[in-house]
């Protein structure tokens, strides 16, 4: 949702109904807590099968620390902040006038919009991960490529056009039009199920364990598709390039380490889902309650929600 988005500022943007400064503030907190554990995906998803740098999730994190200090777990951060206020832009706009052109409120319906919305925001969300990656994977010092994500784009840019700036667009394409679809279908039938209703106490942990189950299902659906992406952007960073496209790609990966291959990086990219959201509502709550009085809280009570029950403005937010 992105899922990279997703995973980074997709809690904050699946709080539909909250004002435009509270999700970008959450959002940013989601972006922080979950970037760390982005990096330790993309690293494990492109190393080496002959010169393998980690074991696992746990020596990545450790290796990282050691090597390049905390700060090298925020390697790219750049990035995803720059693309947060246009994505979030873009997805709740192409979702809720999607929804409202389809007609009717149903899980089916959240499936269709948020695939929509998913798949309009590659256009964005593409080179916003292309930069990400390539920085993620740079290394520390004098030996560094890149000064950041724009001087990251520019180069690129400069080297290989268009086409180079949007490399991956096919594989970001099939991996987020179905992700975000299942988010928004499981987040509807999660909230439905849980009776999320405005003035619920136990309202805000019930919206943290829907979310936390959309981003998990969400990444489920999709990340082989995901492990191919970041393998293509990543290609010739370090040697020259290995892969022709897509399906050269995944060939080339299965042949050489088997199925296993497309699950590389999944405990980190599992392990981000639910502290992702808890930063992000933990933040909602904080901003909306200072932010926010009781005469705003009333009118927004008193307009009506653009598609399902986790949509309202919770008064106990």
């Amino acid at each position: 949702m992105a899922l990279d988005f997703l995973a980074g500022c997709a809690g904050a943007m699946r709080i539909k109904g909250l004002p435009g400064g509270a999700r970008r503030t959450a959002g940013v907190a989601g972006v922080l807590v979950g970037h760390p554990f982005d990096t330790v995906k993309v690293r494990l998803q492109v190393q080496s099968l002959e010169k393998p740098q980690y074991r696992g999730t746990l020596h990545c994190f450790q290796s990282i620390i050691q090597q390049e200090s905390v700060l090298g777990l925020y390697k790219g951060l750049g990035s995803p902040l720059m693309g947060l206020t246009f994505i979030n832009a873009l997805v709740f706009g192409v979702q809720g006038n999607t929804l409202r052109a389809l007609g009717q409120d149903s899980p089916m319906n959240q499936f269709l919009a948020g695939a929509a919305a998913g798949a309009i925001q590659c256009v964005i969300c593409c080179p916003m991960e292309l930069a990400k990656t390539r920085l993620q994977l740079q290394d520390v010092g004098a030996a560094r490529n890149y000064q950041g994500s724009l001087d990251c784009l520019a180069q690129i840019y400069r080297r290989e056009g268009l086409r180079g700036v949007n490399r991956g667009m096919v594989s970001t394409l099939l991996r987020e039009t179905p992700s975000f679809g299942v988010y928004f279908l499981t987040y509807d039938v999660v909230t439905r199920a849980l009776g999320c209703e405005p003035g619920d106490s136990l309202l805000v942990p019930k919206l943290l364990l829907a979310g936390g189950t959309s981003g998990i299902l969400s990444w489920l659906s999709t990340y082989p598709v995901d492990v191919v992406k970041s393998r293509l952007q990543a290609d010739g960073v370090r040697g020259t390039p290995r892969y022709n496209g897509i399906l050269d790609c995944m060939r080339q990966s299965y042949r050489a380490e088997g199925w296993r291959v497309f699950t590389r990086g999944l405990t980190s990219t599992l392990l981000r889902a639910f502290p992702v959201n808890a930063a992000t509502f933990a933040t909602v709550t904080i901003v909306l309650t200072y932010a926010r009085g009781p005469e705003d809280q009333s009118e927004d009570e008193g307009v009506p929600a653009a598609s399902g029950p986790a949509l309202a403005q919770p008064s106990s937010l």
